[in-house]
């Protein structure tokens, strides 16, 4: 495998992620516009990638982010506690009184159901993850001291502010300079992007980026290039995402490694799930889950990521990453909030066939 991952035993952590994370509002059944209650969750596109290999997969996780030392900040880093994560690389901001220069992020998400889509509604302006700045975090202690085996980030971190853009390559380009594999999700939100330039601005810091990527995960149309005439298909299949993921590789040959999930909605509570994947010239797809039941779809793609990445990182096999990314990423959709609930046993039955019988 072209991948050279450091050794266990030669890192303080398996996984770090660069992210926002946020305090999730979830009405249950209910609608964020009739709720009376919530229940509160943590989430967050990167911060979710290493709680799932963390909680499920059992690697040593931590994630850079921000907070503001009020309660609220204290509830999410609690929740960052329950998680199994290091909060030593928390960025702490004081709190102004009222939230006038910065905030915690919070995020209000009902699921879908049937024909209703799932709904977000994101209060995240000023947030302290997006005031981070170049040169606040000490990458050279954290991937040349201390030792990390791969760095996580995404687009939906790089989209908050030209300033988290800045400090997502500063931090590849020093994971890079030590040796730690990077990955990259190409995540796109198009409300954080609505006010910096939309959907062409989102290629341009993309493609920056992606110039210091391994493994690049995600849909690869975001990256702005050229691209098949197949995408102007409604349904795209394995052969259309073969293709495009070809012409990504071919402008960004420093990229070692590709997946990206294939998702079919039939309703908001029905979906096709699938991936492919390319590794050392070669692609792999997943199991394919036909009519899977849909409790709450948030947070699957970063749990595909998570066990795709085990499985790169632990099992150094392209064939079971990208089985235990769909397999992850499914079993995250049948509980409620952000984060995987699942287990390595019940991935390796969603692969066998055989999740759905009883366990007694």
């Amino acid at each position: 495998m072209t991948l050279k991952i450091k050794q266990a035993k030669a890192c303080h952590f398996d996984i770090v992620s660069l992210g926002e994370v946020m305090l999730r509002f979830d009405p249950s059944d209910s609608r964020i516009r009739r709720a009376r209650s919530f229940d509160v969750w943590e989430g967050g596109g990167e911060y979710n990638v290493a709680r799932g290999l963390r909680r499920c997969f059992s690697q040593r996780a931590g994630v850079v982010t921000g907070a503001v030392k009020n309660e609220l900040g204290y509830l999410l880093e609690d929740l960052i506690l329950q998680g199994g994560l290091d909060t030593s690389l928390i960025r702490w901001f004081d709190f102004d009184g009222i939230g006038h220069d910065v905030r915690n992020s919070l995020n209000f998400t009902e699921r879908g159901f049937g024909l209703r889509g799932a709904l977000g509604c994101s209060d995240r302006g000023h947030s302290a993850t997006s005031k981070i700045q170049p040169g606040d975090i000490d990458w050279n202690y954290l991937f040349g001291e201390l030792g990390v085996r791969w760095f996580h980030t995404g687009g939906i971190y790089a989209a908050l502010s030209e300033s988290a853009f800045e400090v997502t390559l500063e931090a590849l380009k020093a994971a890079k300079r030590h040796g730690t594999i990077t990955s990259y999700d190409l995540n796109y939100r198009p409300s954080l992007w609505q006010s910096r330039g939309g959907l062409d601005a989102c290629y341009q810091a993309n493609q920056k980026i992606a110039e210091y990527v391994d493994v690049m995960i995600g849909f690869p149309g975001l990256l702005g290039i050229e691209q098949s005439a197949n995408e102007s298909k409604d349904i795209l299949d394995a052969d259309d995402f073969k293709q495009i993921i070809l012409t990504a590789l071919e402008r960004f040959p420093n990229i070692k490694a590709y997946a990206s999930s294939i998702r079919v909605e039939t309703t908001a509570s029905s979906n096709d799930w699938s991936a492919i994947s390319w590794l050392d010239g070669n692609f792999n797809q997943s199991i394919s889950l036909k009519d899977l039941q849909v409790l709450d779809r948030v947070g699957g793609g970063d749990s595909f990521a998570a066990g795709y990445i085990y499985g790169l990182m632990v099992e150094g096999d392209a064939q079971v990453a990208v089985d235990y990314g769909i397999a992850h990423g499914a079993l995250a959709m049948t509980t409620p909030g952000d984060n995987s609930m699942a287990s390595l046993d019940e991935i390796k039955k969603v692969i066998a066939g055989s999740s759905s019988a009883t366990d007694r």
